[in-house]
């Protein structure tokens, strides 16, 4: 639901900002996240509270630890994750993720990427897919 999800993203907003405030800097972002749960699992307590409609994905950069992406669901739960899925077809990805990801062109996937050099959110091309892919199927 859209505005379940404008409504929380804004009061993460000013959360974080309030953590930068009050600390000195940023959030990380498994506290995001289990706040963001928090947020989400107080709806379900109260009958006069309608849980929000949504499932978040948070990714950000730590300091500490690197890439981090955490899913929380309605419910109030968060868990960290190299790759995930969200929305109707949900499960039927996170199987591809799991049994085909290694095997298949890179051509049959989008990937969004946050690096700790250039913060903005930007998609890979089909080649630097294929590179990473290729790394990955090396390491292993």
């Amino acid at each position: 639901m859209t505005a379940d999800a404008r409504t929380l993203v804004q009061q993460a907003r000013n959360e974080s900002a309030e953590f930068r405030f009050r600390y000195g800097h940023e959030m990380p972002v498994d506290v995001l996240a289990r706040w963001i749960a928090d947020k989400s699992q107080v709806y379900t307590q109260h009958a006069y509270m309608r849980p929000l409609g949504i499932v978040d994905m948070v990714l950000g950069i730590d300091d500490e630890f690197g890439p981090r992406l955490f899913k929380c669901d309605p419910a109030g739960h968060f868990f960290g994750h190299k790759a995930t899925s969200a929305g109707l077809k949900e499960q039927e990805a996170i199987n591809f993720l799991e049994k085909k990801m290694k095997n298949d062109s890179a051509f049959s996937y989008e990937v969004g990427v946050v690096r700790k050099e250039n913060p903005a959110f930007s998609v890979l091309s089909a080649e630097e897919i294929d590179e990473h892919l290729t790394a990955i199927s090396e390491r292993g």
